[in-house]
């Protein structure tokens, strides 16, 4: 990056034009459908320019570093020759990056209290936290297990399309048998994990893997890692409804 203040500036712009849109629709509700006065205007123009300052440094961020670091860590595996550090590295970047995502944390407590109005699990604070607990360990050893799968299929060469069928007919099977309560749960937990750090990271991680391996092309080869983690996590809240519910 050659000159990082105009790159930083492109981003802000960019980050501008993107929030405009939502921007314009809410200031309009809030006028003509609403009719809040310009204070609220007031407050949403102040928080809009808070959203852009963390966009534009956050993008920055993920061009800076993190695009690199995946695209270079994933080089130099692959070139080292090491299937099963790939893998380690693989496992725990998908762990790591999932585990403290904030969305997940939201959705975990949400479906710690439907549990427990349902009587799926005890009404108590220790009981709820427990759940939530072990509801974001299992959506973060299936990102995980996502990422290893990935890895795999990209060495081996298997078909994608293939293993994404037959992960979804496993979805539907395993719907049959998991509690109402943690259906939707499940469902909701494949797009909270594609959150806006492990997108970049696990895409640069399947590029570079990709790109490094003979006979292997970066955008056909490349790209798919995303569909598995966003599947696995489906999988593994439908058998964690499963299981408590038989606990």
């Amino acid at each position: 990056m050659k000159d990082p203040l105009i790159a930083l500036a492109k981003d802000a712009i960019g980050s501008m034009r993107d929030l405009l849109p939502i921007v314009l629709v809410i200031s309009a509700f809030q006028l003509f459908v609403f009719r809040e006065p310009v204070t609220g205007l007031l407050s949403i123009a102040t928080g809009a320019l808070f959203v852009v300052a963390g966009l534009t440094f956050f993008i920055f961020g993920l061009r800076l570093a993190l695009f690199p670091v995946g695209e270079a860590l994933a080089n130099a595996l692959a070139k080292k020759g090491s299937v099963f550090w790939l893998v380690v590295f693989a496992f725990l970047l998908g762990f790591g990056t999932t585990i403290a995502e904030p969305a997940l944390i939201a959705v975990a407590a949400e479906a710690a209290q439907v549990a427990a109005n349902a009587g799926v699990i005890a009404a108590s604070d220790e009981a709820k936290s427990s759940y939530a607990l072990g509801l974001r360990l299992t959506v973060a050893l299936a990102v995980g297990a996502a990422l290893v799968l990935g890895v795999v299929r990209i060495l081996a060469d298997w078909s994608l399309p293939l293993l994404i069928i037959a992960g979804y007919c496993l979805v539907v099977l395993l719907t049959t048998f998991s509690p109402d309560e943690i259906v939707g749960v499940a469902y909701d937990s494949g797009g909270v994990t594609t959150s806006t750090v492990t997108v970049p990271l696990v895409t640069a991680l399947g590029v570079g893997l990709a790109s490094s391996l003979r006979g292997r092309n970066a955008m056909t080869d490349g790209f798919g890692l995303i569909a598995f983690a966003s599947l696995t996590p489906i999988l593994f809240v439908l058998a964690f409804g499963i299981v408590v519910q038989w606990m």
